[in-house]
């Protein structure tokens, strides 16, 4: 299933695009897109049922703002350096175990929601990246079958980062990471059983459109069963946690002088196969 919320800001509704493209209402059925509900099988089911019937009513998308696919997010976790060619073009050594940081679930903002340059950025840069939802609680996975049974789904996120508040301005990367509107997610919650392998995903992203990350999942250093295997030995996932899984090549900070760092009126556009696209554009904060 490709689930959604859609509506203005704060006041989204449940939704669903069916096999047809068409946009469904849940606002009947369940009252959110959430880890609660990821994690109750019977309203899953009762959901596939219901589009299956064709029941469900239809919902005109014109003007129709997508918002973040999941409400009530409990944390955003992120791995840095997933990427074997994204470390080879930032020079940096392939790391023995996953990088981990954290996003604050308030970064979180829709796909096509307008992404805000920090004040006295000069380094804000974009990142393309496969998002992990978790479904089931999970803590001490000891296989990569037990990873991949606590994944609720799959989205995209657009770990928007300021490089120089990241690495020049000391302590951690939480700095550089945390910035207001700092992570579109989104369009849609793609369920776990739609994705056959999340190692075979194409992942690109343009800027003014010109081609700037033209990847795939399969260079990840550290796969997704890994990654949530790793994880739950440190921290407890819960269901309606998301997990940020690391960028290909091609960001600004990757590029020679002068980088090509965004700036307000840029454009940014992204896409992961099966997963849907994103658009923002930025303006000054």
């Amino acid at each position: 299933m490709k689930l959604l919320r859609v509506g203005p800001v704060g006041a989204e509704r449940p939704a669903l695009l069916d096999e047809t493209g068409t946009l469904r209402d849940l606002s009947e059925l369940v009252p959110d897109i959430d880890g609660t509900l990821l994690a109750d099988a019977t309203a899953l089911t009762r959901i596939r049922e219901a589009a299956a019937a064709g029941g469900l009513p239809a919902l005109d998308p014109a003007g129709l703002r997508t918002g973040a696919p999941l409400a009530h997010i409990g944390k955003v976790v992120c791995i840095g350096l997933n990427y074997h060619d994204h470390a080879r073009e930032t020079g940096a050594p392939i790391p023995d175990e996953p990088i981990v940081f954290m996003k604050a679930p308030d970064t979180v903002v829709g796909p096509d929601d307008t992404v805000l340059v920090p004040r006295g950025s000069e380094k804000t840069d974009w990142e393309v990246e496969l998002a992990v939802v978790i479904g089931r609680t999970a803590r001490y996975l000891e296989t990569d079958e037990q990873a991949r049974a606590a994944v609720a789904g799959y989205t995209i996120a657009h770990d928007v980062s300021e490089r120089a508040f990241q690495i020049e301005r000391g302590g951690q990367w939480d700095k550089g990471k945390n910035c207001e509107t700092f992570n579109p997610l989104g369009p849609w919650l793609v369920t776990a059983d739609e994705v056959a392998d999340p190692q075979a995903l194409g992942v690109r992203l343009w800027v003014n459109g010109e081609l700037k990350q033209d990847g795939t999942t399969a260079e990840q250093i550290f796969p997704v069963a890994e990654v949530v295997r790793y994880l739950s030995h440190f921290m407890t996932l819960y269901p309606g946690d998301v997990i940020n899984t690391g960028t290909p090549a091609g960001v600004a900070m990757g590029h020679p002088e002068p980088k090509p760092y965004l700036r307000a009126g840029d454009v940014v556009e992204l896409e992961i196969d099966g997963l849907g696209r994103q658009r923002q554009e930025l303006k000054d904060a």
